[in-house]
């Protein structure tokens, strides 16, 4: 029913024990242990560019958490209208709350898929020999089956006969056999399982704190390693090799991008106060006086003036320009002319003053 998963799960592991088989030899247990890591390293390299985006997913939402909260509250009994805007907010700062979760989610079918691959390395459901399992045929069953670590198969795990884990391998009860070997590898587990908890809760900013984050800190950072001391007793050593891989995957990438992400912010927030700095006078500076001699700058002729008004030439010793009302110059040239003639006033005149716009200037004076 899960092909889809079985099939490639067992095709990368196929791969990776080719590679390793060409040095160690196929049927050495070394061979099967570095294809179960590398077939880690692959899944999770596939994963690196979601698990990047988790990251600054988790930024932005901690970022805005305040603005969350006011929501919460300002909404608290009607939950309805809560989510919507909570949906609104996270639209504004372009966060997908399901982006954080994708990462751990596709990790789920991996794990269920190796489990499953190697268990049907000694399970044959029509009975008799094994003969193929997915990708690998019966010489690679057999260098499996025949692969043995400290004198344990790489299949075996200290309880057997839960169907679900163990899918019906026989005989069932416990193996202590595989105990020297399976239980430093669950403890070393458990350890790294705490330790990568650990480092992603500090970076967890305090004013996003809720009780239901509080909760899941702490699933992570205890019940879980715990999970992993007590149920690792079901695992087969080979997923146990599997989840110490991905673990210690998990420890080291989260270093890293955390280390970018963190030099990315201090190169953002270093640029925005440079720009700041840029935008202001400099510390000490004095404001520059004229050179002297140096003339002042001349305002620009006013356009003319809506209704009529006209523009003319500077006349006050300000060197403000002078604009005729359009009543008195309506009222001037409307004027009947003088005995002398309107000439001699120069009113008629192109580009003469009238004797009333020089008299309205000398009193401006």
């Amino acid at each position: 029913m899960l092909d889809f998963i079985y099939y490639p799960v067992s095709f990368i592991l196929w791969c990776w024990h080719k590679v390793f088989g060409l040095v160690f030899g196929e049927a050495n247990a070394l061979s099967w242990i570095l294809a179960i890591i590398f077939l880690t390293f692959t899944v999770r390299g596939i994963m690196f560019k979601p698990f990047v985006n988790q990251v600054r997913s988790m930024k932005k939402m901690q970022d805005f958490a305040p603005e969350m909260k006011k929501v919460q509250k300002k909404y608290a009994n009607d939950r309805q209208r809560q989510a919507l805007e909570m949906q609104k907010l996270q639209k504004e700062h372009g966060v997908n709350p399901l982006g954080s979760c994708l990462p751990m989610l596709l990790q789920i079918p991996v794990f269920i898929g190796l489990n499953h691959v190697l268990r049907m390395f000694t399970i044959n459901p029509y009975g008799g020999p094994k003969t193929e399992n997915y990708f690998f045929d019966q010489a690679g069953v057999e260098s499996y089956v025949n692969a043995k670590l400290f004198g344990t198969n790489l299949g075996e795990a200290i309880y057997t006969g839960v169907g679900v884990v163990s899918g019906g391998n026989t005989p069932a009860g416990f193996h202590w056999h595989v105990a020297p070997v399976a239980i430093p590898l669950m403890i070393v587990a458990s350890i790294a399982t705490h330790l990568t908890a650990r480092h992603s809760v500090q970076r967890q900013n305090p004013e996003s704190a809720t009780p239901q984050t509080a909760m899941m800190n702490k699933l992570t950072m205890y019940i879980f390693p715990l999970g992993v001391l007590v149920f690792g007793a079901l695992f087969p050593l080979g997923l146990l090799f599997y989840w110490l891989a991905n673990n210690g995957w998990t420890l080291m990438q989260q270093r890293l991008v955390y280390t970018k992400i963190d030099k990315e912010e201090e190169a953002r927030k270093a640029a925005e106060k440079e720009k700041r700095a840029n935008l202001g006078p400099k510390p000490g500076q004095k404001p520059t006086a004229p050179r002297p001699g140096q003339k002042p700058v001349q305002q620009k002729r006013n356009k003319p003036v809506a209704g009529g008004g006209q523009v003319k030439k500077a006349g006050s010793p300000h060197g403000f320009a002078q604009t005729a009302p359009a009543e008195k110059k309506d009222k001037d040239t409307t004027a009947e002319p003088s005995e002398n003639g309107s000439k001699e006033n120069g009113a008629d005149v192109p580009g003469l003053i009238s004797d009333s716009t020089k008299k309205s200037g000398r009193k401006r004076r």
